[in-house]
């Protein structure tokens, strides 16, 4: 028996304070307050106190200051405790460890925490699907940049799509929503996005979809739900899931050649986790997957074309403005106005009447540099072969045809200029280069129409094997040359 048992066991029967306390050896206000208590019953137990002097004196009214100021600022940008040791440190002259700091502030947050504090455990209907953005590095084509990816979690499931992009805009957002749907064999009947990224803007607790994301909501005939962007609970699997492909998927730094293949790369590795267990049904993730796409809404017959259209005036050289940044679309078109047809990953130019004039890549952010195709010049140079020198398609030709266009006649290099022209829209101008190229690599003169023919051939992949020259054929020169000096 313990000592309190002995204790209350004598007392019932009847032997007194000071024999009990003889006895058992304790003292006799032990013995008293054992005999008096009324409860035994077991107790929560509450905060253990440290004795001595709070190594916090003088401390503690600052720190109630700065963690009460907290309670009406977002809660991303509160004070930790690590936070609030700095500041003691550096503001105030606290000399203490930080332990205590972590104490006192932990116990100030308990005693503060309210009803909506914590977290619930939502449940989700198969056919639903979150959407999020996260970043992480990739090397493409040997440079390193920062890619998007545009992350659609299952949480009924738990399967999870990842594919990357240089942006977050609307069309990245249609066109990685359209690919998941494609492989997984249909939409989902709601996406709940996180704070509108991509998919519009949020002015207050109002979401103005953008006019391109809700095209592409009529077209697939599913519902968008927007969360409060302070409340991760709401999209919490998404939210793990980022972190958990860019984890699993992009550690090490992975270095491919183009971003199609990472992303040929990412939904490779996410069929492949698919047939992992879910760690809570117990079940495959990829047969729970199937309930989701049963769920989801029939795939239309015709593919979502995730491009948006806008009107254009180009200037005097032919140039438009796209997004802070400038695309050459040709001399001809000058202060004309054309369509500019902008997607996930290139810029297209429309004519007046709807017809394809060029093609660039898409530049994500500012780019001081005019981007060009040295084709589009090609007319307006043959034109006014004297503004060669000094135009920006001398700098991007190979540098045996610059050379030959540097040296050449005015009329032989409105001529070279007026074939090249002619045979890239034939052949394409990469053809069309590399047949000039050839032609001089065999001492033949570029500005003929030797060229178009060759530029053909070369797009075929019909050319002829080069003809070895036989330089025996110039010694006759040599030696008549020598029997005339004698």
């Amino acid at each position: 028996m313990s000592t309190i048992e002995n204790i209350r066991a004598l007392d019932a029967r009847g032997v007194s304070g000071r024999q009990i306390a003889e006895e058992l050896g304790v003292s006799r206000d032990s013995v008293a307050k054992y005999v008096a208590a009324e409860d035994f019953s077991p107790r929560p137990p509450g905060p253990r106190t440290r004795p001595g002097r709070s190594a916090l004196a003088g401390f503690t009214e600052q720190i109630e200051a700065w963690l009460a100021e907290d309670l009406a600022k977002p809660r991303k940008q509160r004070h930790t405790a690590t936070r609030v040791h700095h500041r003691l440190r550096d503001e105030c002259g606290y000399e203490g460890s930080y332990s205590p700091v972590q104490r006192f502030v932990k116990a100030f947050k308990a005693r503060h925490r309210t009803g909506g504090d914590g977290f619930l455990d939502l449940t989700w209907p198969a056919g639903s699907a979150q959407v999020d953005f996260g970043q992480a590095e990739a090397v493409i084509a040997g440079v390193a940049e920062v890619v998007h990816l545009l992350v659609v979690s299952y949480p009924q499931s738990n399967m999870r799509f990842a594919l990357a992009y240089r942006g977050e805009t609307a069309e990245c957002v249609c066109d990685g929503l359209r690919r998941v749907f494609e492989h997984a064999g249909a939409a989902p009947r709601v996406l709940v996005f996180d704070n509108a990224t991509g998919a519009g803007r949020r002015t207050g607790s109002t979401v103005i979809e953008s006019v391109l994301f809700a095209a592409f909501k009529a077209h697939y005939r599913l519902v968008a739900r927007y969360c409060n962007p302070y409340a991760g609970n709401e999209k919490g699997s998404v939210e793990n899931a980022v972190g958990f492909l860019r984890r699993n998927l992009m550690v090490p730094v992975p270095e491919v050649a183009s971003l199609a293949e990472l992303n040929a790369h990412l939904l490779a590795g996410c069929v492949a986790m698919g047939t992992s267990t879910h760690w809570r049904k117990g079940e495959r993730i990829d047969a729970l997957f199937a309930a989701d796409v049963a769920a989801g809404v029939a795939l239309p017959g015709v593919a979502f074309d995730p491009v948006r259209y806008e009107s254009r005036r180009a200037d005097n050289t032919g140039t438009v403005v796209v997004e802070n940044n400038t695309y050459l679309a040709g001399p001809r078109f000058h202060n004309m106005h054309l369509t500019v047809g902008i997607r996930h990953d290139v810029i297209e130019i429309l004519d007046e009447h709807a017809h394809p004039v060029v093609v660039f890549d898409r530049l994500y952010g500012h780019h001081p540099d005019t981007q060009l195709h040295v084709a589009s010049l090609l007319p307006a140079l043959a034109a006014k072969p004297g503004a060669w020198a000094h135009s920006p398609a001398r700098t991007q030709l190979p540098d045996p045809l610059r050379d030959w266009l540097d040296q050449a006649p005015a009329k032989a290099r409105r001529q070279a200029l007026t074939d090249l022209h002619t045979a890239a829209a034939g052949s394409g101008y990469d053809h069309a280069v590399a047949a000039a190229v050839r032609l001089l690599a065999q001492g033949a003169d570029p500005a003929g129409p030797g060229l178009d023919m060759l530029a053909h051939r070369i797009r075929a992949g019909s050319e002829p094997a080069p003809t070895p020259v036989d330089l025996g054929v110039y010694d006759q020169f040599s030696a008549a040359g020598a029997g005339a000096t004698a």
